[in-house]
Parts: structure tokens; C-alpha cells; sequence
């Protein structure tokens, strides 16, 4: 097992090994909360690739490679970048606009949308 110390290397070595044996690749996670330690292992049973941090820094960088995974895994292409329209162009009735077939209303408020209910502060005497 090989622990690789930059993560660009990482990402694209990780990247290559499934793109070569998708059926055979398995991607593992480890996470030590009492050490704070971060372990990413894939392999296809001839190449193991690892990668350790003990830095914060690099959840982004785990959560985009997790993300062009699991689009690979799934054999997706990354969705478009959302429109430039705004929620003011679209009509009342206008059945294209996202939230328009939602049968739950939109915005709630009190406690049946989850909130507390305060409790009123007591008088002094």
C-alpha cells in the first residue's frame, strides 16, 4: 500500500484506477474522530492507493472527489449550471418554475414549521 502525500496526485491516480477497472475498483473511507484523522483508500486488488490527512482543509477537496466518484459510479455527467433566471420572471401560474408542482406550501412559519414555541418570561412580584 502506497500513502500518497499530495492530493492532486491522489485525485487523478484515484480517478485513473476506476476509469481502468470500474467493475473491479473499491473506494473506502475512514474517519477517527479521537485522532482526527482522515484515511481514503481505493483498489482494484492489484493497485492500492491511500491518502492520510489530519487537516481540516482538505474536506472540500474529499467532498469533490467523492462527487466526481460517485458521477463516474453512476455513469453521469455533472448537471449544467443553473440558469440566470430569476424567481421574479417567472408568473403566478407558470408551471416551470421549480417550486410550482411542490403540493407543500412554501414558506411556513411557528411551530408547525419546527420552531419553539418561547415561553413568556414570568412577572416579578
Amino acid at each position: 500500500m502506497v500513502y500518497i502525500t499530495s492530493w492532486q496526485e491522489y485525485q487523478e491516480a484515484a480517478e485513473n484506477l476506476y476509469v481502468k477497472s470500474p467493475g473491479k475498483t473499491r473506494y473506502c473511507v475512514k474517519w477517527k474522530s479521537s485522532e482526527g484523522k482522515l484515511v481514503l483508500k481505493i483498489t482494484d486488488d492489484t493497485t492500492c492507493i491511500k491518502f492520510k490527512t489530519y487537516s481540516s482543509i482538505f474536506l472540500n477537496r474529499f467532498e469533490s472527489l467523492n462527487l466526481s466518484l460517485m458521477q463516474k459510479m453512476q455513469n453521469r455527467r455533472p448537471d449544467p449550471p443553473p440558469s440566470t433566471a430569476t424567481p421574479q420572471s417567472f408568473a403566478v401560474g407558470d408551471s416551470s418554475h421549480p417550486r410550482a408542482a411542490s403540493p407543500v406550501p412554501v414558506t411556513q412559519t411557528g411551530t408547525a414549521a419546527g420552531g419553539v414555541k418561547k415561553k413568556k418570561p414570568k412577572k416579578k412580584k
